[in-house]
C-alpha cells in the first residue's frame, strides 16, 4: 500500500473502498503549487474502481439506511470532532496540495467543515416531523434515504467542499463514493481515515482517485448511482449531465461564476475597497469571488483610489506565511490559462490598471490584476478566469447596472455595497445570482439555500434544500377519522 509524509502528516496514496485501502497499478502524479514539490504518486482508478466502490456502497446502503437519523447522529458527531481533532494536520496538508492559505485552512476551513457534518446530523433529526392539515387526510412528509451517491469535488478547497457534500449525504442515510480532484487528492484520502476512527461502517464512505475523464466519467456513466452532486467547471457539468442522462440520475451541479461586485455612490467606499481586494484571496480561485467591478460614475475615481490602495496591501508569497494573502496557481496548465486571459485582453486594448504579469514569488504566482476598457461581449468580461484577475466597468443609472450585472450566461453570486436598505434590497431582487451579499461577503449559513442560477449551476443546497436532493422525499396521506 502506498503512503507519503506531507508537512510531517503520513498521508494515504490510494483508494478507500469497503473500508480498505485499495492500490492501483496504474499511478498519476501530485505536486505542490507552492514551490513544484513532488508530493505523491496517486493511484488511478478507473471504471473497474469505481464498480467495486459503487458496489461495496450499494452493500453498505441498507444497514446504513436503516439506522436512522437518531442512529446515525452520534458516528457522525465523532466524525465532526476527528475532523477537529486532526484539524492542524488537514490544515497543513491542504495548503501543500493546494496552495491555500494556511492561516484560512487552519482558522475557517477546518472547523467549518466539522460543523457542515454536525448541522446536517442535527438537522436531520427534524426531517420528519413535519405534517400538513387538509380537510380530508392528513400529510406525513417523510424524507427517506435515496440510496448511493457519487460525489465530485473541486481542487480549490478539497476538503471542506467534500464536507459540505458529504454532511447531507450521509445524514440522509445515503452511502457515497467520492471522487476527489486529481490536483489536490491528499485531504480527502485523510477524510476516508478520519471517517473510520469515528465508526463510519465499512462501504458508507468511499474514495476513489484517478483523473476525471477516466474515474470521474466511470462514476458519472455507472448505472447503480442514484444521486451525482458536482462541483467544478460549466464544461465539465454538461459532460456529466449528457452521462447522467442516460440513467435519468437526479443531478446537483455548483458550477463556474463570473459576479459582479456592485459599487454605490451611497457605499461605504473604504469597506467596498477592502472587501474588493479580498476578491484576490486563494489568488481568485474562488467560483463565488465577485470578479467584475460595477462602480457608480459619481464615485468611480474616489473609489478606484481607495480599491488601489486596499489591493496594494494585498501580500502575495508562500501560502505557510501568516502574512500572506495572496498564494499561487494550483498547476502549471491553470497558470497558462489564467496568463492567456489576460494576454488576449491586452491584444484586444484592455489595459491592465495594476498587475497583469508574474509575480516574482515564483512560476505559478500571478499578480492581482485589475483591467480596465473591456466592453461586455469581450471574453475577458464573460469567461471565468479562476485566477486573481478583475474587470472594471461604471455605470450611471439602474438600467445600465442591470444590463452589466446580468449580462453574462451565469448566475452564481453578487456582491452589492450601498447604505440604502431600499436601495440595495432593490438591486438584490433584479440581479440574477443564487446568493446576493449586500454590504459583505462570502458569509455561508449552512440553513441558507445556496446554488447557481443559468450556467452557474442546478439546484439548491443547505438546509432542508440538500435533503431534497439526497433523500426521495414521500407524502404520506392518511384519511382522517379512518382508523380504528
Amino acid at each position: 500500500m502506498g503512503t507519503t509524509k506531507v508537512a510531517g502528516v503520513n498521508v494515504s496514496t490510494d483508494h478507500f473502498i469497503d473500508g480498505k485501502r485499495v492500490e492501483s497499478k496504474r499511478k498519476f502524479q501530485n505536486c505542490s503549487p507552492i514551490d513544484g514539490k513532488h508530493l505523491a504518486d496517486m493511484s488511478a482508478g478507473g471504471a473497474e474502481e469505481i464498480d467495486a466502490a459503487v458496489a461495496a456502497a450499494r452493500r453498505a446502503y441498507p444497514k446504513w439506511a436503516a439506522l436512522g437519523p437518531e442512529g446515525r447522529h452520534p458516528i457522525l458527531k465523532r466524525f465532526a470532532q476527528a475532523i477537529l481533532d486532526h484539524g492542524k494536520e488537514v490544515a497543513a496538508v491542504e495548503t501543500e496540495d493546494n496552495g491555500s492559505l494556511l492561516i484560512g485552512n487552519s482558522s475557517r476551513m477546518v472547523p467549518r467543515a466539522a460543523l457542515n457534518i454536525q448541522f446536517f446530523a442535527d438537522r436531520a433529526l427534524k426531517l420528519n416531523d413535519e405534517k400538513i392539515d387538509s380537510p380530508e387526510v392528513v400529510n406525513h412528509v417523510r424524507f427517506d434515504p435515496a440510496g448511493v451517491a457519487a460525489l465530485i469535488t473541486p481542487w480549490n478547497g478539497p476538503f471542506m467542499l467534500t464536507t459540505w457534500k458529504v454532511g447531507p449525504c450521509l445524514a440522509a442515510g445515503d452511502t457515497a463514493v467520492v471522487k476527489p480532484p486529481e490536483w489536490a487528492p491528499l485531504t480527502c484520502s485523510m477524510m476516508a481515515d478520519l471517517a473510520t476512527e469515528a465508526g463510519i461502517p465499512p462501504g458508507v464512505l468511499n474514495v476513489v482517485h484517478g483523473i476525471g475523464e477516466e474515474a470521474g466519467a466511470a462514476l458519472a456513466a455507472h448505472p447503480d448511482i442514484d444521486r451525482l452532486s458536482f462541483t467544478g467547471s460549466t464544461d465539465t457539468a454538461r459532460l456529466i449531465g449528457a452521462s447522467t442522462a442516460r440513467s435519468l440520475t437526479p443531478v446537483a451541479f455548483e458550477l463556474g461564476g463570473k459576479s459582479p461586485f456592485i459599487v454605490c455612490a451611497d457605499a461605504d467606499l473604504d469597506a467596498a475597497a477592502k472587501t474588493a481586494a479580498g476578491q484576490y484571496f486563494n489568488a481568485g480561485q474562488v467560483c463565488l469571488a465577485g470578479t467584475r467591478i460595477l462602480a457608480e460614475a459619481k464615485i468611480a475615481d474616489e473609489f478606484l483610489d481607495k480599491f488601489r490602495a486596499a489591493a496594494a496591501q494585498m501580500i502575495v508569497g508562500d501560502p505557510r506565511e501568516k502574512t500572506t494573502q495572496v498564494g499561487p496557481l494550483i498547476t502549471p496548465e491553470h497558470y497558462q490559462r489564467v496568463e492567456g486571459f489576460v494576454e488576449r485582453a491586452l491584444k484586444s486594448g484592455v489595459k491592465p490598471l495594476w498587475g497583469g504579469h508574474r509575480h516574482k514569488a515564483g512560476q505559478l504566482y500571478f499578480e492581482p490584476t485589475l483591467m480596465d476598457g473591456a466592453t461586455q461581449d469581450m471574453e475577458i468580461v464573460q469567461k471565468e478566469v479562476f485566477g486573481p484577475v478583475l474587470t472594471w466597468q461604471t455605470w450611471r443609472d439602474e438600467d445600465e447596472l442591470m444590463k452589466l450585472a446580468n449580462g453574462t450566461d451565469y448566475g452564481l453570486a453578487a456582491v452589492i455595497f450601498s447604505k440604502n436598505e431600499e436601495h440595495a434590497i432593490r438591486l438584490a431582487r433584479n440581479v440574477v445570482a443564487g446568493t446576493v451579499w449586500v454590504n459583505c461577503f462570502f458569509v455561508r449559513e449552512l440553513a441558507a439555500p445556496f446554488g447557481g442560477s443559468r450556467n452557474s449551476g442546478i439546484g439548491r443546497e443547505g438546509g432542508n434544500w440538500s435533503f431534497d436532493f439526497y433523500c426521495d422525499v414521500k407524502n404520506i396521506a392518511a384519511l382522517k377519522g379512518s382508523f380504528a
